[in-house]
């Protein structure tokens, strides 16, 4: 009887664990007990079967200045991740965004293990910056598992065999979310205007920015005092906002993993850092207001690399800023304060908006099949051509 297969996913963050939490199970469902999992990840992942050799969280950094400072423990982390694929030897390794920590594992793999089927799942956003990493990717890996399909031309042209998987935050299920029951439960009327904020998922962003809506929501507060406001605190970072938010001189309603569905179904404007979470709340129906900062160094470097309109994923599938981006200079609490303000003030506004937000999702893919079914083949496809199968 021949054994298992054994696949290694690298995962480095939160939203990596996710994606990575969720191809293990299509693949279970598929394989049942002839596969098991070896990686890096998070607590996700480990329900899944993936024990990590350490903490993830120390891998969560975005930017030149923050990748330089963390690069010590990054390279460590590299040798230990390509050390456990040597003494495991997986029949694949599937590298998980991240792309600062996931190329060099790429890149060193390539080196220890010559034979070894590489799968990059999810590439980097060379639409919006440094198209050339398209070429480096190309060079590294065997196959790319694209989140869009407007992602795929930009590998295929390098050579890269793609496989559009879609993208999970298209497929997010929220016919649990219940708004009028979130209201009631934090006391805020059926009629009452709500904004949600989310801060964001690593601790530069929550550095970054909850200065800036803090004084954005004080400047709507006064002109508003009725004016309820909640925060998501997402995983990782949940005990660094809620510290932060319990020193605001205002009353703010704390919302959890378990109820963020909930409080996008339930708000009247969300306020959001550039992510992913963009796409959940536009299938939520929520219009939005973006905002994003890097540290101010990190921002000089990146700036001229920067070849995309928009920052936000809808926005540039649509090839329009249907959702306002106040990036960098323009993030302001006066600026975020002005255009909260007006979608708060125009019910018009917003309903225009949030159909916009709903008929860019249809340009992502919204109505494909479950992404991790469709990466699970792919990556049984791959390891099936590397053996001749």
């Amino acid at each position: 009887m021949s054994r298992p297969l054994k696949i290694m996913l690298v995962a480095a963050e939160a939203s990596g664990d996710a994606l990575g939490a969720g191809l293990a199970r299509a693949l279970k469902t598929r394989l049942g007990k002839d596969v098991t999992f070896i990686g890096t990840g998070g607590p996700k992942m480990a329900e899944e079967g993936v024990e990590s050799p350490f903490d993830i969280a120390e891998l969560s950094v975005l930017g030149w200045i923050e990748g330089l400072k963390a690069y010590g423990v990054v390279k460590r982390r590299v040798a230990d991740t390509v050390a456990l694929a040597v003494r495991e030897k997986p029949d694949a390794v599937v590298l998980i965004d991240s792309w600062g920590f996931t190329i060099r594992v790429a890149k060193a793999l390539r080196a220890a293990l010559p034979g070894m089927p590489l799968i990059k799942y999810v590439g980097p956003q060379v639409w919006a910056s440094r198209p050339g990493r398209a070429k480096v990717l190309a060079r590294s890996v065997d196959h790319l598992l694209a989140l869009y399909a407007f992602d795929a031309p930009w590998f295929e042209r390098e050579g890269l065999a793609t496989t559009v998987a879609g993208s999970q935050a298209l497929h997010v299920d929220m016919s649990d979310a219940d708004p009028a029951r979130f209201r009631a439960s934090r006391g805020i009327a059926p009629d009452a205007d709500l904004l949600l904020v989310l801060p964001g998922s690593r601790p530069s962003e929550i550095r970054l920015m909850t200065p800036v809506y803090e004084g954005a929501i004080a400047r709507l507060k006064k002109a508003d005092p009725s004016l309820e406001v909640a925060v998501v605190a997402a995983g990782t970072v949940a005990d660094d906002v809620a510290s932060r938010i319990a020193a605001w001189p205002f009353r703010v309603h704390l919302v959890s993993e378990a109820e963020k569905y909930s409080a996008m179904r339930a708000a009247t404007v969300a306020l959001a850092t550039s992510g992913t979470v963009s796409t959940e709340l536009a299938l939520a129906g929520a219009p939005t207001v973006i905002g994003y900062r890097f540290q101010p160094l990190s921002y000089a470097i990146m700036k001229p690399f920067f070849t995309g309109k928009y920052a936000t994923l809808f926005n540039h599938a649509a090839d329009e800023e249907i959702a306002r981006e106040l990036i960098q200079n323009d993030a302001t609490p006066e600026k975020v304060a002005a255009e909260v303000g007006r979608l708060l003030a125009d019910p018009e506004a917003r309903r225009a908006q949030a159909a916009r937000q709903t008929e860019a999702l249809d340009l992502m893919g919204r109505e494909g099949r479950d992404p991790s079914e469709i990466a699970a083949e792919a990556v049984l496809r791959v390891i099936a051509a590397k053996a001749g199968v």
